[in-house]
C-alpha cells in the first residue's frame, strides 16, 4: 500500500529544490573560497546570522501572547468585579427583619422535603414622599412613620414536592385575636387584643405573621412586604401586566379608570388596579381580593415567560426592582436565597397554582366587618397539611379526606356565657393556654375562664368534665373544633381543657386533614393559567362623583375629562 506522502515503493521523494546533504551553498559575491579554519569561521557566522533572524519572530510572538494574556486576565477581573458589584449592590438593596420564630416551624415530609409558606403583605404605610404621592392622604399629616396596616395579606403555600401551590387571601376587615407583640424596631408593643387582622402590622411584620399563624394554624416560614412604590417598581420591571375588566370602571377612590376589555398596566395604573376595592365585586375588600388574584396570575405568567427570564437585562432590572421594593425576613435576606425561592416557584406549573379567598361570614357585632366563615378551617387544614387543591391536570380536587377526625356532636345547649373553662398548657410552647383562653372569651365564654400550666406534659389534648358538666364540655368542644373522642368524664367539677403537643399552634384543634371540596367552596378559587377571566366591575353604587353616588360604570361615563389609567 502506498502512503499518499510517499513515492513509488514507499521511498520518500525529494523536491528538485531540496539541497543534497553535504552540498555547499554559494558564498556571497566577492568572497574567496577558502578551506580549513577560515571556512569553519565563515560557516559558523552564516549559521549564527540565520539563527538570529529566526529567533526574532519567536520573541515578538511571545510578547504578543503575554499582552493577550494580560488583557484576558484584566477582562476576567473586570467582569468578575462587575458581577461581584452587582451582587453586592442587590444584596445592599434588601431590607430584612427577624421573625423570631413567631410563625411556627414547618414539618418535613417522609422524604425530608419541607413546604414553604410565605405571608405576602401589602402595606398602606406612607413613609416616603413617593408613597404619599401614590397613596394620598398625607396632606394633613405629611410623611408618616410606623408600619401602617396590612391592607393586602396572602398566605402563599408551596408544596414540599414543588408540584403545586395555594395562595389564600385574608380580607383586611376580618376580626381576629391579635397576640401579645413587640416591634423590635420601634419598640411599640401590645398585650394582645381583638381587632382587625390588618392592624397587627403596626407592631411589626413578625406580629402580623404571628397573628395569621394563630388564626390559621399554618406554619409561616417567611414574609415579603411591599409598599405602594414597590408595586409600581415590580409592574414596571416586567414591562407591564395584562388584565381585563368586564365593563367600564372608574373607582373615584383609587382613581382606577379603564374601559371594558384588556389593558396592560404599568406603574401607577397597576397600583390603582390592585388597590381598587370600590370598583369590583360588591365594593368591599372581598371583591378586591379576586381582582388582585387576576393581577398576580398575569404577573406570574409574565415572570415565567421565556422573554422575561432569558433576557439578562430584564432579569437584572427585575432583580434590582424586587430587591429595592421588598422587605423580607432574615431567612430570605440575600440575593442567593431570593433566587432559590424564585426557582422553587418557577417549578410549579401555573395550572396547579390555586388562588383562593378565605371564607368569611358577617360579624354579628359590626356589619362592616367579617369573621371566619364555613369552609375556612378546611382551607387552613389543606394548606397546613400540604394538600393540593388541584389534580395533576389542573382541575379542582374533588377528593374529600376520609381520615378526618370525628367532629364533636352538635347537641350542646348550654350558653357559652355560662361556661368558665380552666385551660392548662401541657406543651412546651409558651402562651398556648392564654391563646386558647382568649379565643374562648372572644367567642362569648365566661370571663371567669382561667389559665394554668398542666401538672405534667401532655401528648394528646383532652377535655375533661365533671359530673353533670358534659353539655358544657360539648359546647367548648364545638367552639374549638375538638373531636368528641377527646372528651372524657372526670371525678372533679367544671370543665378542664389540657392542651397537648398535638395542638401547638392555632386556636382551633387541627384536623388530620382538610376536606378539599369544602376548602374551595365559596373561596373564589381560580388557577394562575386562566388568562381569560376578567375582573367583575361592581354593579352597586359604590363610588361617588361630585357628591353623587353612582356605579363605577356610571362614573366612567360621567368623567369624560379624566384620561384612562393606561393612557
Amino acid at each position: 500500500m502506498t502512503d499518499p506522502w510517499d513515492g513509488p515503493g514507499g521511498q520518500a521523494t525529494r523536491s528538485r529544490t531540496d539541497r543534497v546533504p553535504g552540498q555547499r551553498g554559494a558564498l556571497p559575491d566577492g568572497t574567496r573560497p577558502t578551506g580549513g579554519r577560515a571556512a569553519a569561521r565563515q560557516a559558523a557566522k552564516t549559521r549564527g546570522n540565520r539563527s538570529s533572524r529566526r529567533a526574532r519572530p519567536a520573541g515578538r510572538g511571545k510578547r504578543v501572547l503575554k499582552i493577550i494574556g494580560l488583557c484576558t486576565a484584566l477582562l476576567v477581573l473586570v467582569t468578575a468585579g462587575a458581577g461581584w458589584w452587582f451582587y453586592q449592590h442587590l444584596n445592599g438593596n434588601i431590607n430584612s427583619v427577624s421573625l423570631d420564630g413567631k410563625g411556627g416551624t414547618e414539618k418535613a415530609d417522609a422524604f425530608g422535603r419541607t413546604p414553604i409558606n410565605i405571608l405576602v403583605i401589602g402595606s398602606d404605610a406612607r413613609t416616603s414622599k413617593t408613597d404619599c404621592k401614590l397613596g394620598g392622604g398625607c396632606s394633613q399629616t405629611g410623611v408618616q412613620t410606623g408600619n401602617g396596616n396590612a391592607d393586602v395579606e396572602m398566605v402563599v403555600h408551596i408544596s414540599a414536592d414543588r408540584s403545586n401551590a395555594t395562595v389564600m387571601s385574608i380580607p383586611r376587615d376580618t376580626m381576629v385575636d391579635v397576640p401579645a407583640c413587640k416591634d423590635s424596631s420601634s419598640g411599640q408593643s401590645t398585650s394582645g387584643y381583638y381587632g382587625q387582622v390588618n392592624s397587627a402590622l403596626q407592631y411589626g411584620a413578625a406580629c402580623q405573621v404571628a397573628t395569621v399563624h394563630q388564626l390559621t394554624g399554618i406554619p409561616i416560614d417567611h414574609f415579603v412586604k411591599l409598599d405602594f412604590s414597590g408595586v409600581v417598581k415590580m409592574s414596571d420591571a416586567v414591562g407591564g401586566v395584562s388584565v381585563c375588566v368586564n365593563s367600564n370602571v372608574y373607582d373615584t377612590y383609587s382613581h382606577l379608570k379603564l374601559s371594558k376589555g384588556s389593558h396592560t398596566l404599568k406603574g401607577q395604573a397597576a397600583l390603582e388596579f390592585v388597590r381598587s376595592r370600590h370598583g369590583f365585586g360588591d365594593g368591599s375588600d372581598l371583591g378586591r381580593t379576586v381582582s388582585q388574584h387576576i393581577f398576580l396570575s398575569a404577573m406570574i405568567r409574565k415572570f415565567k415567560s421565556a422573554g422575561t427570564l432569558t433576557d439578562p437585562a430584564a432579569v437584572y432590572s427585575l432583580a434590582d426592582a424586587a430587591t429595592k421594593a421588598l422587605t423580607v425576613d432574615d431567612e430570605l435576606g440575600t440575593v442567593k436565597k431570593l433566587i432559590s425561592l424564585a426557582a422553587d416557584v418557577n417549578k410549579v406549573p401555573t395550572k396547579r397554582m390555586t388562588f383562593t379567598t378565605m371564607q368569611t361570614a358577617p360579624d354579628p357585632q359590626n356589619s362592616n366587618r367579617v369573621v371566619v366563615g364555613a369552609g375556612a378551617k378546611d382551607l387552613f387544614a389543606t394548606m397546613a397539611n400540604d394538600q393540593s387543591l388541584t389534580t395533576g391536570s389542573g382541575k379542582k380536587s374533588a377528593a374529600a379526606s376520609a381520615t378526618a377526625s370525628a367532629k364533636p356532636t352538635a347537641t350542646a345547649t348550654v350558653p357559652a356565657a355560662q361556661i368558665a373553662v380552666t385551660v392548662e398548657n401541657g406543651t412546651t410552647v409558651t402562651g398556648r393556654a392564654s391563646a386558647i383562653a382568649n379565643s374562648l372569651i372572644s367567642q362569648g365564654f365566661s370571663t371567669g375562664t382561667s389559665t394554668a400550666n398542666a401538672p405534667t406534659s401532655a401528648t394528646t389534648t383532652t377535655l375533661t368534665y365533671g359530673s353533670g358538666d358534659k353539655a358544657e364540655a360539648q359546647t367548648v368542644a364545638k367552639a374549638l373544633d375538638v373531636p368528641s373522642s377527646h372528651l372524657k368524664a372526670g371525678t372533679g367539677t367544671g370543665v378542664i381543657l389540657v392542651i397537648g403537643s398535638d395542638w401547638t399552634t392555632g386556636t382551633s384543634y387541627p384536623a388530620s386533614s382538610g376536606d378539599t371540596k369544602a376548602a374551595v367552596s365559596n373561596a373564589n378559587a381560580s388557577t394562575a393559567d386562566d388568562s381569560k377571566t376578567c375582573a367583575k366591575v361592581s354593579q352597586y353604587k359604590t363610588v361617588s362623583l361630585n357628591g353623587i353616588p353612582m356605579t363605577p360604570a356610571q362614573a366612567y361615563a360621567a368623567a369624560t375629562s379624566k384620561p384612562d389609567s393606561d393612557k
